[in-house]
């Protein structure tokens, strides 16, 4: 089991060196790339079985590492100018330990008074998801437009809420919202490229899938 996880961290690390050194992935867009990759191995986590021939993971150890990949994914976002909030701290211990439901109260605790920290807003978002088993309820979207009205300039919100919906099945709706991110986006938008690559990755699959059209 360990070498399973092991060959996906070095792939992850081989994917993020190829950008930033073969295909000069901009400074500002690192960020970005990163926590695209440390979601996707939440991803991951949640759904698939590298170790699946020796023994499954425990649930528990599935939502800690799903924790620990969504605060890291989440906050690689931000460069804060100040420390981050205490709840937000301390929510960050509990999600990484894979408990959501703390972490989210704690949370909403913390933006009754403090209602305009996006990055506040983003972790809620996620820690819905993530009590949720990876599925994407009314609070979760909630949560994310919360953190869109804050600073509409921020993909954070969109992105994540689009890979929720691509985690839980909901196709369609994943490229809605990553194609709704991409028509707000400036043309010199660091993640532009990249997410036109998932649009289009997306809009293949649709086309395949008689199901999924018409939705």
């Amino acid at each position: 089991m360990i070498g399973g996880w092991l060959a996906v961290g070095a792939l992850a690390l081989a994917a993020f060196a190829l950008a930033v050194l073969l295909l000069k992935l901009p400074r500002e867009g690192m960020a970005l790339f990163g926590a695209v990759l440390a979601i996707g191995l939440a991803g991951y986590a949640w759904q698939g079985s590298p170790g699946q021939a020796s023994a499954p993971k425990t649930p528990t150890a599935q939502a800690s590492g799903q924790g620990e990949a969504m605060v890291e994914g989440r906050s690689a976002l931000f460069s804060r100018t100040l420390p981050a909030p205490d709840y937000l701290i301390t929510s960050d211990a509990f999600a990484r330990r894979g408990q959501f439901a703390d972490a989210a109260s704690l949370l909403q605790r913390g933006l009754t008074d403090n209602p305009r920290d996006t990055e506040s807003w983003l972790a809620l978002g996620l820690a819905l998801v993530g009590h949720a088993d990876g599925f994407v309820t009314p609070a979760a979207v909630q949560a994310f437009g919360r953190a869109k009205a804050v600073d509409p300039s921020h993909p954070g919100a969109e992105y994540f809420l689009g890979f929720a919906y691509l985690q839980s099945g909901e196709i369609v709706a994943a490229r809605n919202v990553w194609a709704g991110l991409l028509q707000n986006s400036p043309p010199d938008a660091p993640w532009r490229q990249g997410l036109e690559g998932e649009v289009a990755r997306l809009d293949g699959m649709i086309a395949r899938a008689p199901m999924l059209q018409g939705q």
